[in-house]
């Protein structure tokens, strides 16, 4: 005999029915006709839980998404979100502040061949004194 899955079971009460007194019959037990099995119950009971803790689970995450998607609706509304903008006002500040370090650095690097030329002309200076 092949094996069934228990909700295929649990969907076909007829079927389970007979299952259980199939099984008590064997056992030399024999319950009266409509009784339900305690084990039965309590496996309704649990998928009924099981089931009922999935569908909780989701109206939480469907609770959530439209807490989300009302607040950005009345913040786009009332004015207070961001301007439509702000993406291309950023990637702009973001090159402003890549050209400022790029010119911050030369910079840099012309104060020190500056310097390096102040000094040249010193040493020079000092070498015409000494010789005049």
């Amino acid at each position: 005999m092949r094996n069934a899955d228990r909700t295929f079971l649990y969907r076909h009460r007829d079927l389970l029915e007979l299952l259980h007194a199939s099984g008590l019959r064997s056992a030399g037990e024999m319950p009266e006709p409509g009784t339900v099995a305690r084990t039965s119950l309590e496996a309704d009971l649990a998928n009924a839980n099981a089931r009922a803790a999935r569908l909780s689970a989701r109206v939480q995450q469907l609770e959530n998404h439209l807490s989300r998607h009302l607040g950005n609706q009345a913040r786009h509304e009332s004015g207070l979100g961001s301007p439509a903008g702000t993406e291309e006002l950023q990637q702009t500040f973001i090159q402003l502040e890549q050209r400022n370090i790029e010119l911050a650095q030369a910079l840099e690097e012309r104060q020190a061949e500056l310097n390096a030329a102040r000094a040249a002309n010193r040493d020079l200076t000092r070498v015409l004194n000494q010789r005049g």
